[in-house]
């Protein structure tokens, strides 16, 4: 008798395991949109416009490069960047209108930085004797396109830096101040000038950019670009093309197979410029076509780009709606940039660590398993034992079933001995 109920207890722990749902789901896997139960680094989410409307696990966080390859020098690393950084889905301008201004994100500065987004694209302007992040008709911001004070969006970039010692941080400014040292004034407001890299270090050459173990040690860890080159001179912010070349952005960059870069930048091919800046988004931004935008076309824009770029990845990677893709997303390009930068794989997963460059631990692909536990020809669907209808997956994240089956039949066969 002990050993029966012993028996009987393994049985239904071995149940109770084989269909007990995965505390966490894998990219790919069904979710459900009521409560986030993908894994870390995940989100559950649909793209109807790829005509899958399943709800699934994708990416919105990119591989840290330095937890694989650290102490390269900067512009041998790639960075997820996020256009219109502050032109958030939903917002309600401080000002009091409602803002009608296109989105281009779906969550605040401080939660992309903490999923890993590195570059931010924010556009400034003179508003209400203040400098806001805005969006613009002829060049001046107005009510219903004023987003929020600059300094509000500065000051999460501030207390992400000071949270995260040892993360850098690179802002392109889109700017339209005119107020006297209006971005100094911003910025030593914020708390930010002390972070500040010093244009004087940027090599104007083409060459290395000092490492990132250096720019940590130094605590010189914000770069920032302007689009005004008068600035460089008046106030030492950097101006951005003379240290970047650019691609053309909005739906004319979104041409297959077509690379150039936008009229403020030299060719793309330009050697005397050390970063690449990738853009990929819509003129006009929409939250359903950003999945497909994110997803495979991305990667092969960047490829394109690659060879435009004179054989060079991009060190930036700037897209809409981030969180969207139909699976791995901008993080995936980022990672797959990586790869090539700093260990010569196709991807940062597979660089092994200090190892020499070439080094890579590609996984082998197996071919996919079946769709179900096969243990018997005679069994006409191919089931187990006619438990065919539960539809055992054999996907990877639940291949530590077959443990328990084995268990189930060896217990079945000693409970009828």
């Amino acid at each position: 008798m002990p050993h029966f109920i012993l028996i009987i207890t393994i049985l239904s722990i071995s149940i109770l395991s084989i269909f007990q749902p995965s505390s966490s789901l894998k990219i790919g896997e069904t979710c459900s949109m009521d409560g986030n139960q993908c894994d870390a680094g995940l989100r559950c989410g649909t793209c109807p416009a790829s005509g899958n409307t399943r709800p699934r696990c994708t990416r919105i966080q990119p591989i840290s490069p330095t937890s694989k390859v650290n102490g390269l020098p900067f512009n041998r690393y790639s960075w997820l960047t996020t256009h219109n950084s502050y032109a958030l889905s939903g917002s309600k301008s401080p000002s009091g209108s409602p803002v009608l201004g296109p989105a281009n994100q779906e969550d605040d500065v401080s939660s992309q930085l903490r999923n890993g987004v590195r570059g931010l694209m924010l556009d400034m302007y003179d508003f209400n004797n203040d400098i806001w992040m805005c969006h613009s008709f002829g060049g001046r911001c107005y009510n219903i396109t004023a987003y929020q004070p600059a300094i509000n969006v500065l000051r999460e970039v501030q207390k992400f830096l000071e949270a995260n010692p040892r993360e850098i941080v690179t802002l392109f400014i889109e700017d339209y101040v005119t107020s006297p040292d209006g971005l100094n004034k911003v910025f030593s407001a914020s708390g930010l000038t002390r972070y500040m890299f010093p244009v004087s270090q940027m090599p104007k050459d083409g060459g290395d950019w000092p490492t990132i173990t250096d720019m940590v040690l130094q605590n010189q860890r914000l770069v920032v670009f302007t689009s005004k080159s008068a600035r460089e001179a008046s106030e030492g912010i950097a101006y951005e093309w003379s240290f970047v070349v650019e691609t053309q952005y909005g739906t004319e960059g979104q041409v297959a197979g077509s690379c150039h870069n936008r009229s403020e930048s030299l060719a793309m091919n330009t050697t005397s410029r050390s970063l690449v800046l990738q853009n990929y988004f819509s003129t006009n931004p929409n939250v359903t076509g950003a999945c497909i935008d994110n997803s495979g076309s991305l990667i092969s824009m960047m490829k394109t780009c690659q060879q435009a770029a004179g054989g060079r990845w991009p060190n930036f990677i700037a897209v809409d709606f981030y969180q969207r893709s139909d699976g791995g997303g901008a993080p995936e390009a980022v990672d797959v940039a990586n790869g090539y930068l700093t260990c010569g794989c196709p991807n940062i997963a597979y660089c092994r660590m200090n190892a020499p460059f070439g080094t890579c631990d590609i996984p082998v692909l197996s071919p996919p398993p079946p769709a179900q536990v096969q243990t018997s020809p005679d069994s006409p669907d191919g089931s187990f034992g006619g438990f065919g209808g539960f539809g055992f997956a054999t996907h990877a994240s639940a291949q530590p079933r077959w443990f328990y089956l084995a268990i189930l039949t060896t217990l079945i066969m000693l409970l009828v001995m």
